[in-house]
């Protein structure tokens, strides 16, 4: 049970900012789905994970975050465990194994990994704060993220790898770093980026999307077709869009996962500026108030647990919307609270309730 005093701080307005944005993906998804047969099935199975989710967020919210430190271990077991298993038990879909099935329950660990390791890395990083600045201590945080981070990376999931490598960038500067190991890292970063795209890190696949997001009309029909497509769809929305249910590039098919990764196309073509506009000017109050709740806490495992929940929504909200617009390269990464999936749906609403609990809790209590 929360206690009477901490419902006073109850951020009520991110509370109907998710759930508006739940509400208006559910219409999207529905029309994306259209045509399929699976349009009221899907949007079923995504509430039915609305649902469990408001439980989820819930319970998170109702979880003082100052009793983490004495279960971080069992955390990160717990998580490793979970990524692991994906290679022995795990179901394989478009050639990946990302899915651990349980009976007509399917979900995805890596998404739950997100916040495992936001919990896990803030309670490293107070624990080793008096030694942030020395070069080794700014390793072993990466390494604590490095080891989830491979599991993910092999199933093969780039996108989500990216997003545990935002997060750890963002909580290690929130926490003090020093700016020149960060610099060190992004270098490095860049040259081993460069490296693994000569000597087979990378699959086919990926190494065909970045080169499409340099010029996504050299393959305008293989792995550039997402790009061209999706920019043909947002364009033809022009202000007011052709319509809820009537666009043309996503009815017919010419967006593929228009309901997942590509969602936002849907919006913008159906429903134009005028759609795409209150969509994105809900996520920036959504990251506002985040920020708000990072800015405000008193304590410090609080502070930059809300700041690795701001940094995993940012990444998520930029690179989706940006690749649906050929401004960053196709990661497959969904748009939060927005695309049609379970796990991520679930993992997004837990991450709230984590974030809205700290804000209930950010002042110290002094006697």
């Amino acid at each position: 049970m929360v206690e009477r005093r901490l419902l006073r701080n109850f951020d009520i307005g991110l509370v109907l900012l998710m759930l508006a944005i739940i509400t208006y993906g559910l219409l999207i998804i529905y029309s994306a789905s259209r045509g399929s047969g699976l349009e009221v099935t899907m949007v079923r199975k995504q509430l039915m994970w609305a649902v469990a989710g408001c439980i989820a967020f819930a319970v998170a919210a109702s979880i003082d975050h100052k009793s983490y430190p004495r279960i971080t271990n069992w955390i990160y077991g717990i998580n490793l465990f979970l990524l692991a298993s994906v290679f022995i038990v795990g179901v394989e879909r478009k050639g990946s194994q990302r899915w651990i099935g349980v009976g007509n329950l399917v979900i995805q660990p890596s998404e739950f990994a997100k916040i495992a390791i936001i919990i896990t890395l803030a309670v490293f990083l107070v624990k080793h704060k008096d030694k942030i600045n020395e070069f080794g201590t700014f390793v072993l945080s990466f390494v604590h993220v490095a080891v989830p981070m491979l599991l993910i990376f092999k199933q093969p999931d780039l996108g989500t790898s990216l997003v545990l490598t935002s997060i750890w960038f963002g909580m290690t500067f929130i926490a003090g770093a020093n700016w020149k190991h960060l610099a060190i890292f992004v270098l490095g970063v860049v040259i081993i980026g460069a490296i693994g795209l000569n000597v087979g890190v990378l699959e086919d696949y990926q190494k065909a999307r970045l080169t499409s997001f340099i010029n996504p009309k050299s393959d305008p029909r293989g792995s550039g077709y997402h790009i061209v497509q999706s920019r043909i769809a947002i364009g033809s929305g022009q202000v007011t869009g052709k319509g809820w249910l009537h666009g043309t590039q996503s009815q017919l098919g010419f967006i593929p996962e228009n309901h997942t990764d590509f969602i936002f196309t849907v919006a913008a073509e159906e429903l134009g500026f005028v759609g795409a506009a209150p969509l994105i000017l809900m996520y920036f109050l959504l990251l506002w108030k985040g920020l708000t709740i990072m800015a405000e806490t008193e304590d410090e495992i609080g502070r930059l647990i809300a700041a690795g929940i701001v940094c995993m929504f940012t990444f998520h909200i930029f690179v989706n919307i940006g690749m649906t617009l050929g401004i960053m390269p196709v990661t497959g990464v969904p748009l939060p609270l927005f695309s049609y999936g379970g796990s991520s749906l679930l993992a997004n609403m837990m991450a709230l309730g984590i974030l809205v609990g700290i804000g209930m809790r950010r002042h110290k209590i002094n006697f």
